[in-house]
């Protein structure tokens, strides 16, 4: 069996990156990865405008009486100079006229026969928004290789970009087996179980920023499995579950070999998630999982994740952390094993869940994964582990 790090060091050597550029509609590039950095064409404020809503005046003029000769609105630009004793009228975001170096906010604005009057004096630049506040003209405003959210679109759109550039999602097949499944409201046999497996899969990969094509579940037959990887050429990765160890029914390699799946190894040393199986396939990747959904799932956060991170040129690593254990483990065996753990109130990590890797349940409970490797001593309550922080994943996993 392959130890887990080489297995991935090798699967991601193999795995192109970053996929090539295309352009987007701003408006459609939540969550795509920016393939170039983004420069503002325009500075931001263009002019100096002001900040409330109030009188533009000299800041030496204060405090005393002064004309009010017109007013200027957001939008308006309005180059006549102002005099000595004279105020403008101006709302929050009119450009200040020429001349003036203040804003004296409206709340102390006293209105008298022939103007308005100010008590209180003034410094120059208050409530001045300077040209360029927020950005100049040429400033980056988003680096390349960033996953773009709500506040990178506000800021690109605010840089004059209607369109951006950003890596190709990579394109994911996703194949079930197994004569036993049934999709969810199908009924069901006395000894058939729900899939599960496919739908995971393709909400994880649509998760990470990909494009999920899900074909379901298909028997475990040497022409089914033919079958359906002959529908599986033009994509980036292909992704089945089940039908990867070696018992009579497990299929999937015999099958994608006859279409022309070029084997790079099978097995892995790792709990859950042994029988991993990788290659290449058509133009692109070939990763087969195990049935179990734990395995399933746990393998695709570990090694299908960091692919397509990699094919969208992002960091590919987990995030992790030193923990303290809150009881006593016995030694580990020849693989590295991944426990399914929460963390206690106190910080603590608490390993005890049942690990069959059928148990969907203790793996929605988790909310982190302890990271043990091979060959580990005993351990012993307040030892420090390693683990995956999952809360910090999110709804991406």
């Amino acid at each position: 069996m392959k130890d887990f790090d080489a297995a991935l060091a090798d699967i991601l050597s193999a795995t192109p990156g970053p996929l090539a550029a295309e352009q987007v509609a701003l408006p459609y590039a939540l969550g795509r990865v920016t393939a170039e950095p983004l420069i503002a064409r325009r500075t931001q404020p263009p002019l100096d405008v002001s900040a409330m809503d109030g009188y533009a005046v000299r800041a030496a003029d204060l405090p005393g009486t002064l004309r009010v000769s017109r007013e200027i609105a957001a939008g308006v630009y309005d180059d006549r100079p102002l005099e000595p004793g004279e105020a403008v009228r101006i709302f929050t975001g009119a450009p200040l006229p020429p001349g003036s170096d203040a804003i004296a906010i409206q709340e102390n604005a006293v209105e008298v026969e022939g103007g308005v009057r100010f008590d209180d004096a003034l410094t120059s630049g208050r409530y001045v928004r300077p040209a360029g506040l927020d950005f100049h003209a040429g400033s980056e405003l988003v680096p390349a290789g960033r996953v773009i959210s709500p506040r990178d679109i506000a800021l690109i759109a605010g840089g004059n970009h209607p369109w951006i550039k950003v890596h190709r999602r990579p394109r994911v097949a996703v194949v079930a087996t197994g004569d036993e499944i049934r999709a969810p409201g199908e009924p069901l046999g006395p000894a058939q179980i729900v899939s599960s497996n496919n739908l995971a899969l393709a909400a994880f990969i649509r998760a990470q920023g990909g494009e999920a094509v899900d074909f379901g579940t298909i028997g475990d037959t040497l022409p089914a499995v033919e079958a359906a990887a002959a529908q599986m050429h033009g994509f980036d990765i292909v992704v089945t579950t089940g039908g990867a160890s070696v018992g009579k029914h497990d299929l999937v390699a015999q099958g994608f070999g006859n279409q022309g799946l070029d084997l790079s190894f099978w097995k892995i040393a790792m709990r859950p998630g042994k029988p991993l199986i990788f290659g290449r396939f058509s133009s692109g990747l070939f990763l087969g999982l195990p049935g179990n959904p734990v395995s399933s799932l746990i393998l695709a956060l570990l090694v299908l994740r960091p692919m397509m991170r990699h094919m969208m040129g992002l960091p590919t690593d987990l995030p992790r952390e030193q923990a303290t254990l809150a009881h006593a483990l016995p030694a580990n065996d020849q693989r590295r094993d991944f426990i399914r753990a929460r963390r206690l109130p106190d910080g603590r990590i608490d390993a005890r869940a049942p690990q069959d890797s059928s148990m969907l349940s203790t793996l929605l409970s988790a909310d982190v994964l302890l990271d043990r490797p091979a060959h580990d001593p005993a351990l012993r309550t307040g030892d420090g582990v390693q683990v995956i922080d999952l809360r910090s994943l999110g709804a991406s996993f």
